[in-house]
């Protein structure tokens, strides 16, 4: 088998720290920055569903559409003929 770095997963802590607590800061920091870090897609509300089926049907047609919204903002930046994509 090959290692490739040397970074090790640090165990659960139990007890609250400052430097805990800005190692977490800059992590969520950092996912933000991923592509479509900023958003979840889904519109803000309280959603009902008769059957699990009808959720996920939901989910994936918003993941969808943010996906698309997201690439037509990538593809505007080399003709400004689509707006960027709206925050939901």
């Amino acid at each position: 088998m090959r290692v490739v770095g040397n970074r090790r997963e640090r165990p659960l802590e139990f007890h609250a720290s400052a430097h805990l607590l800005a190692q977490g800061a800059k992590f969520n920091e950092e996912i933000q920055r991923l592509p479509g870090g900023g958003s979840t897609y889904i519109p803000k509300g309280i959603y009902r569903y008769a059957t699990l089926e009808d959720a996920n049907r939901h989910w994936e047609r918003c993941v969808a559409e943010g996906m698309a919204r997201i690439a037509a903002h990538r593809a505007s930046w080399k003709s400004s003929v689509v707006p960027p994509p709206s925050k939901i």
